[in-house]
């Protein structure tokens, strides 16, 4: 099912994961996946943009699972995936705000597995490379970029969003019943 909501806006997510609660029962599974990567000069960045891209990047994660953990709980365990970038590895140059944010992922992970773990709930993240989205396509791509991505990448392909999404239904499922605490980096080699 699809519930429409901003998750800048805090209470419009908590709302609908309230109808999503409603509809399907106890939430056992959570991912963070949502994100924006718009770049911005030192010179351009506010103190309005600056919050923004952290609302958009970061601070919906945290009360996204603080919205469904004590389902988890009352399920015996769950799992939350977030959603990060091995571009705060990589320090891509005019995504200062969003490097920022997405490093921030990591460190939300570490302590929502610390304080998550006594109700065997596992919280982990995956942080993928350079992904070829249709708005990444749409936007940066072009034959020089592309060349640069296979100088680095080990793995000399384009990654796509199904590659991303093994990896994090690998972490969401009951087949990674041991691991938490973890950030996996799925960037081709990349890093």
């Amino acid at each position: 099912m699809f519930e429409k909501a901003d998750l800048t806006d805090i209470d419009a997510t908590r709302a609908a994961i309230e109808v999503i609660r409603a509809k399907l029962g106890p939430i056992a599974m959570l991912v963070n996946n949502a994100a924006h990567d718009q770049r911005a000069t030192i010179d351009e960045i506010t103190p309005e943009f600056w919050d923004s891209r952290q609302a958009v990047n970061l601070k919906h994660q945290f009360f996204c699972a603080q919205a469904v953990y004590k389902d988890m709980a009352e399920l015996g365990g769950g799992s939350i995936v977030n959603v990060g970038s091995f571009a705060y590895i990589a320090g891509v140059e005019g995504l200062t705000p969003y490097l920022a944010a997405k490093s921030g992922v990591i460190g939300l992970t570490r302590g929502l597995a610390r304080e998550l773990g006594p109700h065997n709930i596992r919280v982990n993240c995956v942080l993928p490379g350079w992904i070829m989205t249709q708005r990444q396509l749409d936007l940066w791509v072009t034959p020089e970029v592309e060349q640069a991505i296979f100088t680095r990448q080990c793995l000399k392909r384009k990654i796509y969003p199904a590659d991303i999404a093994r990896v994090i239904m690998f972490f969401a499922s009951d087949e990674s019943g041991a691991c938490t605490n973890q950030s996996y980096v799925a960037d081709g080699g990349w890093t």
